[in-house]
């Protein structure tokens, strides 16, 4: 596994990162020694790099899968919190729950915002600013969906690494298409900004494509793709990708098309909580309920845990 720079932060990385979402309750909701096994599978196989976020609840599956590792593995997170008091709180769970002295990149988890979002969050970033000169932390971040986002993060000073939404079809992304994306990361990495790519699957629906989706991001100025995975033969899958090999076919035959969907259940009040929250403009209010475009959605399942009547699930 090729292991590279991240920006000018002095962390190196394994070119795949291990994207721990998927085996959380926002999706496959895996039992605790399952889901720490597979992470622990794909740390065997070369794989020094997990990304994941406060809101995901995933900590505990990496705390497990740490226990006699934590050495050599560079762990990521993310926090929505707006002021220095909520990030400074999310520092200090992520740690907690993980089991680790300190977090090696937080990123503010900005994924539908618009640049504005480095003043409305100022006292957060100064938080991470302050909790990186701590040794709290080893670099901070931002998390986006959005190219204006992007371009404005590769001029800070503050911002170490960027994580864009980034993959062959231009799903996902905000502010912007596909070339507009590419190019803002051009930028950021000529900058020496770290650049960890997300969504170069699209959720899941480009699993058809994947050598060539995987191909196409690791083409890109990035240091690493953060990919999730729900089985060895997806691991052992991406991990041939990865390391320039040919996928086995019994591995490929093992991998199929996703067939999960976002559902709105027959009590939704159609409150519009959902729709705002949504980082990809999937979900609209018609006639008093939520109604999911399949096409827009990337099955990130963000829109989950903030529904006031538990009306949608990722299944």
């Amino acid at each position: 596994m090729e292991v590279r720079n991240l920006g000018n932060t002095g962390i190196s990385v394994s070119t795949l990162c291990y994207g721990a979402l998927p085996i959380g309750p926002l999706q496959a909701d895996m039992p605790l020694r399952e889901g720490a096994a597979l992470i622990g599978y794909c740390l065997d196989r070369g794989v020094n790099f997990i990304d994941t976020a406060q809101v995901y609840k995933t900590y505990p599956y990496i705390r497990e899968a740490l226990r006699e590792r934590r050495g050599t593995v560079v762990i990521a997170t993310k926090a929505q919190a707006a002021d220095y008091r909520g990030m400074r709180e999310a520092i200090e769970q992520a740690a907690a729950e993980m089991g680790v002295e300190r977090i090696d990149i937080m990123y503010l988890h900005a994924a539908r915002v618009t640049p504005g979002v480095f003043v409305e969050r100022r006292e957060a970033i100064r938080c991470l600013c302050d909790a990186k000169a701590e040794g709290l932390i080893r670099a901070v971040g931002v998390s986006t969906h959005s190219v204006e986002v992007v371009r404005a993060a590769a001029e800070m000073a503050e911002i170490d690494v960027i994580m864009p939404v980034v993959n062959i079809e231009g799903t996902g992304i905000v502010s912007g298409d596909l070339d507009d994306m590419v190019s803002a990361i051009e930028r950021a990495a000529g900058n020496g900004k770290g650049v960890v790519a997300q969504k170069a699957l699209a959720g899941g629906h480009l699993i058809d494509r994947f050598r060539e989706a995987l191909e196409f991001v690791l083409r890109l100025p990035v240091s690493s793709v953060a990919v999730g995975m729900l089985s060895r033969h997806e691991v052992d899958a991406d991990i041939a990708v990865f390391e320039g090999r040919q996928v086995p076919e019994e591995t490929l035959s093992r991998i199929g098309k996703v067939n999960k969907s976002l559902r709105v259940q027959r009590f939704c009040k159609g409150c519009g909580t959902c729709e705002r929250v949504c980082p990809n403009s999937a979900i609209k209010v018609f006639g008093g309920t939520a109604v999911v475009d399949g096409a827009k959605c990337i099955l990130c399942g963000y829109c989950c845990p903030v529904c006031p009547e538990f009306a949608l699930r990722l299944a």
